[in-house]
């Protein structure tokens, strides 16, 4: 062999490299385990101990020290799936941008250009800003643009001349600049959230960013620090009974609206309308009342409260409803009466206070009303209604409150604001504040946010406040206003000159914290939604190292066994070559700063098997031409030379599908196909080379080399079966096998994942095996009514819980209420004594969330990758065997093998005892199959290609015969090394990844039939001469 010094040379640097590497991941793990050892069980001690240590040296490696946080950076990363975390896409809301530099235009063919864009968006693959532009020139061809987006802000780059398709440049360039932004503030957030190694990147051409956060353990946190858009606003606002009067009109307005709908109210309208005025009224309005008046919200309210001067007949209205039931009671209004007179009062109680001679008054303040946290959509909807709207004057509008009221129940209070400026923005913004921390109010000694101000808002503030407290009789509330949220409303009680302001509520020391970090960072130019969530608990990602940890462990001692006993002292060689590979692979992920995933850990498993191919192969030849009568010298030199072509086209075929998973796929899937390209590049490296090197070092010291022994020495020799006039048979297998699967695909279907269809995923585990149909009727109820799958997950005492329960609603506090309901329908069967958060922390093993829009994106994803590397590898076939028989031959054979696939996961879902979904994961083990499949049909090829040129004349049939049976040995020896590795990792892995490697069991299986029984035979069938020239 040539170039032995420059290959020797290359082993030991790129063998340096890797420990050097990997000796970071050790120094890292030796610190983390002594704090384990001084701190015990007590995570916060240890975590402060770590957090200690970050500056400090602790690595010297002679020409340079590092600091245990630089050893942190360069560990070994593990996935979120190993080590616990969460895992979040983000969309940024070009539909809001688009409003927002429009200044909210209320332009009917705009606005219903972005309802249409908004539905078209849930199937197509087009941007937003590409449909906004179609749906306008579709409702109305002669519309402009700029007569909308000419505003004040962009006067310097829209005029009325401009064309549609300049405005929509303009909008492109904003969208553009706001996700670069976007992801520049979301970076300092999460880098003050305080997580160790935080991953955050953008996704290139679709405005998602993706934010990895390894072991957080309070997901509810990460949504508000990362969803948060930072829109801080201080309002104006009215005395309540300044309000009172267009609240009365309003409720007038809205009972004869709705009388006017009644005909054509359906049952569910009026049976919904029912149970939200009988949910109100579960609250006892003397409590709401109560905790009202002892509220500790910073309003400050003064003792001047009032009755409000023809406001009794309210009270006189409330006072008659005192029944709170259906039911009729002599001289008594019932609640339905009422509810039908007084719509808007049955969801919305008024903010009304009893004196201390028992006299009701309207309370002193902004605040026009309360009501519970489940009926705010509600009142939302009843205040957008047009003829509603109509009865409050233009410069009013409404805020609920941030914090609910209240222990028990969640009450919110809604705000009457004042709109002082012509273009409805608030008088003071966000920008004008220069720093934000947290710190204790002097009077309550609670946590608030302290704010400072630029000279133009201390000049703005200053003025506000002078007109907020210039009636000492009357001095009115500034409210504080962030994301549209009421965080507090205290009444000014004087000029405050100096830019100084603060934030106030019930906050806890964290949120105060990160309110202040948000705000510090900047307000996002547009929201971000989180699209896709995935969420793993720290148990179960130990969970899955162990299992993981123990599939490598039994893949290597099965394989290294086998290969022992098949080929002696090759086979000890070869063992060594798969040790030298695996510890290449770790190196480089460490290397590269790539994350170790479950899956990467099945890539690596994978690997063990698929790189025996390559020493199989070689093997295979020196057999070969040792029966052939050579040398051992000559023999080995002749066999690598022989293997070359078969290694190269199998491996780069299964390379190509990997690089096409590794761009197609996102996510864990992404950190399977990063093992799997590494781990084929180094498998070539150490079967060809290391090898080599060492039998030409064995030989050259005359020490025997053994490649059989006397149980194997003449296996599969001088094989004959007729495998070419048996193809009919098996074309008859595969047909009835594919015709039962299309019926079932068709009749069935196919079991999708949450990745395909949108929806919440959660894996829950109880302390008792559960009845999944009981739990599924209590689920249903609290999703209201929405399908929900529940299925045994593993153990019996653990459930998959599916649902599309308000998937579609894009509000930044959804998954929280979907978390709160999940918890509300599992009480009863977690027992009386776990707590939302014990719920969390040790029932909820994983989450996942992928909204309707991605899920679509994934699903079209998928399919291309399935078809290109269908393409690209049909392509490479007829390069490399220059014939387009071969090409079509591996390619009926590969979709051969996707629709038994297809059709095994189609029939058998819900019978086979664990999960067959189509998700992201079975997309990466049909890539797989397909990869491997393909490396069988080229191996196969390569034999038939050599067996046609030497025998000229001879008949087509018998020669290819003879080489798929000559390729027999290998064929069958690969395939069961690959099987028992990934039997093992179907045993072993965990549930988890079950279904992958099923997946892969049966397309290892059905990809050597097709080598052998399909893709060879259709050449001859396609072939025009049946006589080799």
């Amino acid at each position: 062999m040539q170039s032995k010094g420059a290959i020797k040379f290359f082993a030991i640097a790129f063998a340096i490299v890797c420990i050097f590497q990997l000796s970071f991941t050790y120094v890292a793990y030796t610190i983390e385990e002594e704090a384990r050892e001084l701190f015990g069980d007590d995570v916060e001690k240890e975590r402060a101990y770590l957090d200690s240590m970050g500056t400090e040296l602790v690595y010297n490696i002679g020409i340079k020290e590092f600091t245990y946080q630089e050893c942190k950076a360069r560990e070994l990363n593990l996935g979120l799936d190993l080590k616990g975390g969460m895992h979040v896409t983000l969309e940024v809301s070009v539909e809001e941008l688009i409003q927002t530099m429009s200044n909210n235009s209320t332009d009917k063919t705009f606005r219903k250009a972005l309802e249409v864009s908004k539905q078209k968006q849930k199937d197509s693959q087009k941007d937003f800003i590409t449909l906004f532009h179609e749906s306008f020139e579709e409702i109305d061809p002669n519309a402009k643009l700029a007569a909308i987006f000419s505003t004040r802000e962009l006067s310097d780059r829209i005029s009325w001349e401009n064309t549609n398709e300049d405005v929509i440049s303009v909008i492109r360039d904003e969208a553009e600049d706001a996700i670069d932004r976007t992801f520049k503030i979301l970076r300092t957030r999460i880098d003050q959230f305080g997580v160790t190694q935080p991953t955050i990147q953008k996704q290139e051409g679709t405005g998602r960013i993706i934010v990895e956060l390894p072991g957080v353990d309070n997901p509810q946190r990460v949504r508000k620090i990362l969803q948060n858009v930072a829109k801080l606003e201080f309002w104006e606002t009215y005395e309540q009974f300044e309000v009172i009067q267009y609240l009365e009109k309003a409720n007038e307005v809205l009972s004869q609206k709705l009388s006017l709908d009644d005909t054509t109210k359906t049952d569910e309208d009026a049976s919904d309308t029912n149970n939200v005025a009988n949910d109100f009224f579960t609250i006892d309005k003397d409590d709401i009342s109560n905790d009202i008046v002892g509220a500790t919200k910073d309003t400050s309210a003064s003792n001047n409260d009032t009755s409000a001067s023809g406001g009794l007949s309210l009270m006189e209205k409330l006072d008659e409803d005192t029944s709170g039931s259906g039911d009729s009671i002599p001289g008594q209004q019932s609640f339905e009466d009422f509810a039908k007179d007084n719509p808007l009062y049955a969801v919305l109680n008024p903010a009304i206070y009893t004196d201390e001679t028992g006299v009701q008054r309207y309370r002193s303040g902004p605040v026009i009303g309360y009501c519970l946290g489940r009926d705010t959509a509600k009142v939302n909807r009843y205040m957008n209604i047009d003829v509603v709207k109509a009865a409050f004057p233009k410069n009013m509008k409404f805020l609920w409150t941030a914090d609910p009221i209240g222990t028990d129940k969640p009450v919110y209070e809604l705000l009457a604001i004042k709109i002082s400026r012509r273009d409805g923005k608030a008088p003071l913004e966000g920008d004008a504040i220069t720093d934000a921390r947290q710190d204790f109010g002097f009077e309550t000694g609670r946590a608030e946010i302290s704010m400072s101000m630029n000279s133009e808002g201390a000049r703005i503030w200053k003025r506000l406040t002078a007109e907020a407290s210039k009636d000492e009789n009357n001095k009115k509330c500034i409210a504080v206003v962030l994301d549209n949220l009421v965080r507090s409303y205290p009444v000014v009680q004087g000029e405050i000159p100096n830019g100084r302001s603060s934030i106030t509520g019930n906050f806890e020391v964290e949120e105060a914290k990160d309110i202040a970090n948000i705000l510090k960072a900047g307000k996002l130019p547009a929201p971000a939604r989180i699209v896709q969530e995935a969420i793993v608990g720290p148990s179960l990602g130990q969970e899955s190292i162990d299992m993981g940890l123990m599939s490598l462990i039994a893949g290597f001692i099965l394989v290294f066994g086998f290969m022992i006993f098949y080929y002696n002292i090759g086979g000890f060689v070869a063992n060594l070559a798969l040790m030298v590979n695996i510890f290449f692979i770790i190196g480089v992920l460490a290397s590269l700063g790539a994350a170790l995933t479950l899956p990467g850990i099945a890539g690596i498993v994978l690997t063990i098997g698929m790189s025996v191919d390559a020493n199989v192969l070689i093997f295979e030849r020196i057999r070969e031409e040792i029966t052939a009568g050579k040398g051992l010298r000559m023999a080995v030199i002749d066999g690598y030379k022989k293997a070359y072509s078969s290694i190269i086209d199998a491996n780069v075929t299964t390379l190509l599908t990997g690089i096409i998973l590794y761009t197609f796929g996102s996510g864990p899937i992404q950190g399977f196909a990063t093992v799997l390209i590494i781990g084929i590049l180094s498998s070539l490296f150490s079967a060809i080379f290391i090898t080599r090197l060492i039998f030409e070092a064995q030989i050259a010291a005359d020490k025997p080399i053994k490649f059989s022994n006397k149980l194997t020495d003449g296996a599969f020799k001088n094989l004959a079966l007729n495998i070419i006039n048996k193809r009919k048979v098996a074309y008859t297998i595969s047909s009835v096998i594919i015709i039962c699967g299309i019926i079932s695909l068709f009749t069935k279907g196919l079991n999708y994942g949450v990745d395909f269809k949108g929806g919440h995923s959660y894996v829950v585990r109880f302390e008792d095996e559960i009845n999944t149909t009981q739990l599924r009727t209590s689920l249903t109820n609290t999703f209201e009514g929405s399908p929900t799958e529940v299925k045994t997950f593993g153990q019996k005492n653990q459930v998959k819980i599916t649902t599309a329960y308000k998937i579609d609603d894009r509000s930044t506090s959804v998954d929280s209420l979907v978390e709160a309901n999940l918890f509300s329908g599992l009480a009863s069967f977690l027992g009386d004594n776990v707590s939302f958060d014990q719920f969390k922390d040790n029932h909820r093993m994983s989450s996942q969330k992928v909204g309707p829009t991605i899920a679509d994106d994934i699903k079209i994803g998928a399919l291309w990758s399935v078809i290109f590397s269908l393409i690209v590898i049909f392509f490479y076939i007829l390069i490399r065997f220059h014939k387009w028989q071969f090409s079509l031959g591996a390619l009926v054979a590969l979709f051969h093998d996707v629709l038994i696939l297809l059709s095994i996961f189609s029939i058998f879902y819900g019978v086979l005892p664990f999960s067959m979904e189509i998700d992201q994961a079975f997309i990466a083990a049909l890539l797989t199959v397909i990869g491997y499949s393909i490396n069988d049909t080229v191996v196969v090829f390569d034999r038939v290609r050599e067996f046609l040129n030497i025998h000229h004349g001879a008949k087509m049939g018998p020669v290819i015969n003879d080489a798929i049976n000559s390729t027999l040995s290998r064929t069958l020896i690969t395939s069961l090394t690959t099987l028992i590795v990934v039997v093992i990792l179907f045993v072993f892995g965990g549930e988890i990844i079950r279904g992958f490697s099923f997946a892969l069991l049966i397309g290892i299986l059905v990809g050597t039939y097709s080598s052998i029984f399909i893709a060879t035979p259709i050449v001859l069938d396609l072939a025009k001469e049946k006589v080799v020239k």
